[in-house]
């Protein structure tokens, strides 16, 4: 069995963490399957009026929630094309902006609107007063979201990560995927 020290990706956090997956090393990982899958239904609703939000632990393990909630409304709001782009791209999203803030909340945000998939993730990252050290966290948080980028490249989407607006404080990393 390895184990392995998973340090937070900002430089200012001190503290490394080690996440522990099993409750003791000879345990079998958990098969993803024996878990009941969220039930959605549009409820009538047209795909463009698709809203969901939620809110995960701060911990890399959320990325199989956010990946299986994205992925049943997706598919429940007939929008089964997005399924592969977007739940790779919130699993992204979550296990980066999770090492980013570790134990810290983050808010996940889906909408279907004029033809495009918008996803957001918050989390509560604070900025760096000094420069220096926001430009090197900001660079660490680009490359860790390397796949995300290749992905919404090839789909003809955006992305980006930005300060969030006031009052909020953190960070907003987002994703645009056309249809």
């Amino acid at each position: 069995m390895h184990s392995f020290s998973l340090a937070a990706l900002c430089p200012a956090v001190a503290e490394a963490r080690t996440p522990v997956p099993y409750p003791h090393p000879g345990s079998p990982h958990p098969n993803p399957q024996q878990y009941p899958r969220p039930y959605l239904r549009s409820k009538g609703r047209p795909a463009r009026g698709l809203a969901l939000s939620f809110t995960l632990p701060g911990d890399i393990r959320s990325a199989l929630i956010g990946r299986t909630a994205i992925g049943a409304a997706l598919k429940a709001h007939g929008l089964a094309p997005y399924i592969w782009p977007a739940t790779l791209a919130v699993a992204e999203l979550i296990t980066v902006t999770a090492r980013m803030s570790p134990d810290k909340e983050l808010y996940v945000s889906l909408r279907h609107r004029d033809d495009a998939l918008r996803l957001l993730v918050w989390d509560q990252h604070p900025q760096h007063p000094e420069t220096d050290m926001a430009a090197l966290c900001e660079t660490r948080r680009r490359r860790a979201l390397w796949l995300l980028a290749a992905v919404v490249d090839d789909w003809g989407g955006e992305w980006g990560a930005c300060e969030a607006s006031p009052p909020q404080r953190g960070t907003k990393s987002w994703v645009v995927l056309p249809r």
